[in-house]
């Protein structure tokens, strides 16, 4: 039966194929969907290295750099798009994230964790907590498009000048949100990780009797930085050929960004979280699928934000309206459904329903002007 680590090395091979077609010119399509497939378990990997890294510099460095490196991927790809000017594309892609996080990996998470143990719980506190930082995110990119909207003749400056000043606001928040999970709360976060089933703990047990030496931490740095690299160079294969693949492919940019492009570079994060999920830790299942979306939008857009206004490709946060009505929307049934500090199958499939329904919107939504 395949599992995920064997998954992972056969798409390496799509490492050298995606190089080869770029070189040998074998079509923008191929190489845009190889560099795709390249992507994923290069994702898979910087993860696993930051988490053993974590197991040697201890658990509040260890948070920060998981934290740091949680959506290294989705930055790395951004910011080259952002370099390209592929502007509409980037802002598309974080709206994408956010909604794929909440929507499409929580549904997943709760589908398939609930078809295998009818009912399960989680810390409904800090779902609640990460529900009102939610809520701000939506606040903090909606405001800058209002403003733009209900003011007549605002300059492009000016707009600019509002999404530094909020991205900075938004910065602030995260540094908060870390302190918080890390420090002064820390306990709100440790249940789901702390809290194993009998079996669980004599596994762990075995493989720790088994195991007691601790990683070597600078082989892992080697292959974080190895990894990082290799996502920068499949990232810049997979902007360059994206404009005239999706075209061939008869896909606007709105879709790919949204859609497409969250959902390769968040696919090893994605399976973690519904893996979780099926052996009941819950817990860590939404923490990891909340905890993203909040990254995105407290740190990888003002991020970008910021980086845009100093390499002179400047990003404001001035978002198309629908993408706005998908991120509430996606908010909004998300919260609801993890207020309660309990799931099931049935609210899983509702969560996938508006992922499915936000994306066919998505895949018919006219070209907009500026992405096509």
């Amino acid at each position: 039966m395949l599992n995920k680590d064997t998954i992972f090395l056969v798409l390496l091979l799509f490492i050298p194929v995606s190089i080869a077609a770029h070189f040998l010119e074998w079509g923008e399509t191929t190489v845009f969907i190889t560099a795709g497939l390249a992507i994923v378990p290069l994702a898979g990997y910087m993860g696993t290295a930051t988490e053993e890294i974590a197991v040697v510099t201890g658990p509040n460095l260890g948070g920060l750099l998981n934290a740091t490196f949680g959506n290294a991927t989705e930055l790395i790809i951004a910011y080259i798009a952002l370099k390209e000017g592929l502007i509409e594309v980037v802002k598309a892609t974080i709206t994408g994230s956010i909604v794929s996080n909440l929507l499409l990996v929580m549904g997943f998470s709760m589908l398939l964790g609930g078809l295998r143990y009818k009912e399960q719980k989680f810390q409904s506190t800090a779902a609640r907590l990460n529900a009102s930082t939610m809520n701000l995110a939506v606040i903090a990119i909606l405001l800058p498009t209002a403003v733009e909207y209900t003011s007549s003749g605002i300059g492009e400056i000016t707009l600019q000048r509002l999404s530094v000043a909020v991205a900075v606001v938004l910065i602030l928040v995260y540094v908060l949100t870390l302190l918080f999970s890390m420090k002064t709360h820390a306990y709100l976060y440790d249940v789901g990780v702390a809290e194993f089933d009998e079996a669980d703990m004599v596994e762990t047990e075995v493989e720790t009797s088994k195991t007691e030496e601790k990683p070597n931490v600078w082989f892992w740095i080697f292959i974080l930085l190895l990894v990082t690299i290799a996502v920068a160079v499949e990232s810049e294969l997979l902007v360059d050929s994206l404009e005239a693949a999706t075209t061939e492919l008869g896909l606007t940019a709105l879709f790919t960004g949204v859609i497409l492009l969250p959902i390769i570079g968040n696919a090893a994060e994605h399976a973690t979280a519904v893996t979780v999920a099926m052996k009941n830790k819950m817990d860590l299942s939404v923490s990891v699928a909340m905890g993203s979306s909040m990254q995105i939008a407290l740190f990888v857009a003002p991020v970008l934000v910021i980086s845009g206004w100093i390499i002179g490709q400047p990003m404001d946060l001035n978002f198309n309206p629908f993408e706005l009505v998908a991120v509430a929307v996606a908010v909004l049934i998300a919260n609801s459904i993890s207020s309660d500090g309990e799931s099931n199958w049935l609210e899983g499939s509702l969560l996938l329903a508006t992922y499915a329904v936000l994306g066919l919107a998505f895949y018919f939504h006219p070209v907009v002007a500026g992405m096509a």
